[in-house]
């Protein structure tokens, strides 16, 4: 199997490539998908990332989740020991821009949100396959976060980021489930 780095740099091109429209498009049909799930319907604290293009769009998921009254909790990572931390994300003013454009929350202006209080993960990635199984972005923070987090994992993707099978480590944690702009993939069953 090819390198995740490799597979990595090979997603990003093919990301990269895609135009605004179809970016908006597949990312509405995406939010469609989770917004109609019941992971979505029964949570009321949600963990997302602030997505940069050409991720699936999050924005307008944190503001339906403002919307319906649920708690929304954004990561903060910290490079010093690779550990990642939740804060409840109230407004948008409450980020700043650190390392490479990502926004994180302003920890002096945000309350941390316990990891059990999460109920519901979207984890990102850049590759997915069909189990659940993930590439990320790199740098391990979800791989070390998830180790002994018990609420329910969903991965949101355009339908080219999935593959037959991802290359898996004895660390990796898979996600409950995918939402792809055309079809929803239950990982819980194991072929």
């Amino acid at each position: 199997m090819k390198e995740k780095s490799l597979l990595r740099d090979e997603m990003k091109k093919i990301l990269g490539g895609m135009d605004k429209l179809s970016h908006d498009i597949q990312s509405k049909e995406i939010h469609d998908r989770l917004f109609s799930s019941t992971e979505w319907q029964n949570a009321q604290t949600i963990a997302v990332t602030i997505s940069r293009f050409p991720e699936v769009d999050t924005e307008a998921i944190i503001l339906r989740a403002w919307d319906e009254g649920k708690k929304v909790a954004v990561p903060k990572c910290f490079p010093k020991d690779k550990s990642m931390n939740f804060y409840y994300l109230e407004n948008f003013n409450q980020l700043e821009s650190v390392y490479f454009g990502l926004k994180e929350p302003i920890v002096t202006e945000v309350e941390m949100c316990p990891k059990d209080k999460l109920e519901l993960m979207l984890v990102p990635g850049l590759i997915f396959d069909e189990e659940g199984y993930r590439i990320g972005f790199g740098g391990g923070y979800y791989d070390r976060y998830l180790v002994d987090y018990s609420g329910y994992k969903v991965s949101l993707a355009f339908s080219q980021q999935m593959v037959k099978k991802v290359p898996t480590d004895h660390y990796d944690i898979p996600v409950h489930k995918i939402v792809t702009n055309e079809v929803v993939y239950d990982c819980t069953i194991r072929k």
